[in-house]
């Protein structure tokens, strides 16, 4: 399977809401090559397959922000080396509960605590049903957060304040922006996404809407000139940012319009309401109708 291919799978197993199928796709990830970038300060970004891994190293140790997948794990652990120089983890934040951010906190929960919002404990650890009406069973113990917190929660560690922020009812109702203040860089998690239209888990608090507005009160809270780690893509920065935020507005204007005047999912559909935002926006997993159904739901359609 290429590389497209595979992140493709990945965006449709979060569609209908599922953790990985680790013991089905071991031979892919044995593909996977765990690339390490410079950010700022001592930040590092680890870019494998799945949600970016935000990594902080200093003379305390190594504190990583989301893990991927648990077959990557040997790999990540190899990239933190060649960063890290054998430090030991001290401590694993979460950004939300996805499996494709919270997949290798099984190996990596076994090392150092593990942090995150309160709802991201309470979701990883109760069994649900996806979209497709599978079950997802809950994460074992050493999955879980040990350490949880409702609006923000700070470590203090390698000569900076590491400072987690929830943001309600975003990309799910459990969301955190971890921004590592000494460095002056942010990770969103998929608050903020670089591949196209993004996926908003409305089943799991989600919210389009909400996600604006937690933009809004975010845009208050960081430098202009902050380094952003999005949840995935390339490193990128706040002007990166507002442009996402602004395609957001303008696909709400759009279906919202079209609903003021009556018409219903399908005509919107039919419509093909997003076209103005199709040759920037539509490249990634999530296609233009899928996204129209996030948002007319979000607005409260049925």
């Amino acid at each position: 399977m290429k590389r497209m291919a595979f992140s493709a799978l990945v965006g449709a197993l979060l569609l209908v809401g599922r953790s990985w199928p680790a013991q089905a796709a071991d031979d892919e990830f044995d593909k996977v090559e765990i690339k390490v970038h410079k950010v700022a300060g001592n930040i590092y970004m680890l870019e494998g397959e799945g949600g970016n891994i935000g990594v902080s190293v200093g003379p305390d140790g190594i504190v990583i922000v989301d893990d991927e997948f648990a077959p990557l794990a040997p790999k990540i652990k190899a990239a933190l080396r060649s960063v890290g120089q054998d430090k030991p983890l001290k401590f694993v934040l979460n950004t939300h509960y996805h499996g494709d951010h919270t997949g290798g906190n099984v190996v990596f929960g076994e090392s150092a605590p593990i942090i995150a919002h309160e709802n991201v404990r309470n979701r990883l650890a109760s069994a649900s049903k996806a979209r497709n009406g599978r079950e997802r069973p809950p994460a074992p113990k050493t999955a879980l957060p040990v350490i949880t917190f409702h609006d923000t929660v700070s470590v203090h560690i390698n000569g900076e304040e590491i400072r987690a922020i929830h943001f309600p009812a975003g990309h799910t109702d459990g969301d955190s922006m971890i921004y590592f203040v000494g460095s002056n860089v942010v990770h969103t998690g998929d608050d903020f996404v670089t591949y196209g239209y993004p996926f908003i888990d409305l089943a799991a608090g989600g919210s389009v809407k909400g996600l604006v507005a937690n933009w809004d009160k975010a845009f208050a809270l960081l430098p202009a000139d902050v380094k952003v780690i999005p949840g995935h893509g390339p490193i990128s920065t706040l002007a990166d940012v507002r442009r996402f935020i602004g395609m957001l507005k303008d696909a709400i204007a759009a279906v919202s319009s079209g609903m003021k005047q009556g018409k219903n999912l399908e005509q919107l559909k039919k419509d093909k309401v997003l076209a103005a935002l199709e040759p920037a926006w539509g490249k990634g997993f999530l296609k233009a109708d899928e996204f129209i159904e996030i948002i007319y739901k979000d607005l409260g359609g049925k």
